[in-house]
């Protein structure tokens, strides 16, 4: 036994038998990462190109960030606008039925699990344009009621961003023991409000964050709802500026994925469990 296990008073747990060499995991991450870089390498090449005369310079760039609210490219401002909303009602719509739904079925009723499993992963299978299809009729009488505004996709979008949401949250949910906390918060007199907002969520925040983060970076890249809906987005605002002005509209597209890329590495910050060893102190009082 090594000195973890006689520190601990149990076995170290077994290596993975088929985990890849260190080189190997090199080569996969590194090829990886040339599909991701090449085209976006290219990208960046092509916002910079000064035309026909050849060089590049940053003049493009710097005229997009130039004009400000109040330049030629204020539609696609208004359209960022309305996918940043868009966004955050779709979470919050998510997470305020998704959440107390999955602690319910996990506290009273175990054996749903199976059911809403298969619910919520559904739509990752259904084509958006089928969805599209199936939600028309629907949304004409949305749009009698309550207007057609673009808010209104948020409703759409919580059914797309459905099975995301649900995998980071249920993942959390599988490692906290659920049930002991809300006995244990019950049997000191706390209520279902208290026992919900001030055990239970704590306890699921990354999950619950990762699945928020992911649903912002999916409503963001959405296109085909919008468009067949006839809503503007950011997506749908960047076709109609690539017919004018190709460049601005791949520099627009570099920043939306820089922002995606910024919320998965947040997702990875939340993600990572970090682990600090305990010391006991010694019979002689030295650490």
């Amino acid at each position: 036994m090594n000195r973890s296990e006689l520190s601990s008073g149990r076995p170290a747990a077994p290596a993975v038998a088929h985990a890849p060499s260190r080189p190997v995991r090199t080569a996969i991450l590194g090829v990886i990462g040339l599909v991701f870089a090449v085209p976006i390498v290219a990208m960046v090449e092509f916002t910079l190109r000064k035309g026909l005369g050849g060089g590049h310079d940053f003049s493009r760039w710097s005229a997009l960030f130039a004009g400000g609210a109040s330049g030629q490219y204020r539609p696609v401002l208004t359209a960022l606008g309305n996918s940043v909303g868009l966004a955050l009602g779709t979470v919050l719509i998510v997470l305020l039925l998704l959440v107390p739904t999955l602690l319910l079925v996990h506290l009273r009723f175990p054996r749903l699990r199976r059911l809403i499993e298969f619910v919520c992963i559904l739509p990752i299978s259904i084509p958006a344009i089928v969805l599209v299809v199936g939600l028309a009729p629907v949304y004409s009488v949305i749009a009698g009621i309550v207007g057609s505004g673009v808010w209104t996709l948020a409703f759409a979008y919580g059914i797309t961003v459905l099975p995301f949401a649900y995998r980071a949250i249920q993942s959390n949910l599988d490692g906290v023991d659920v049930r002991t906390l809300s006995e244990a918060a019950r049997t000191l007199g706390a209520g279902w409000g208290s026992v919900l907002l001030r055990v239970l969520v704590p306890n699921l925040r990354r999950g619950i964050l990762a699945g928020a983060f992911i649903a912002i970076a999916v409503v963001l890249g959405e296109f085909t709802i919008a468009s067949l809906l006839n809503r503007i987005t950011l997506q749908t605002a960047l076709v109609v500026v690539s017919k004018a002005d190709p460049y601005t509209a791949v520099i627009l597209s570099l920043l939306a994925l820089g922002f995606a890329f910024v919320l998965l590495l947040v997702i990875g910050r939340l993600g990572a469990v970090r682990t600090r060893p305990v010391r006991r102190p010694t019979p002689g009082g030295q650490p």
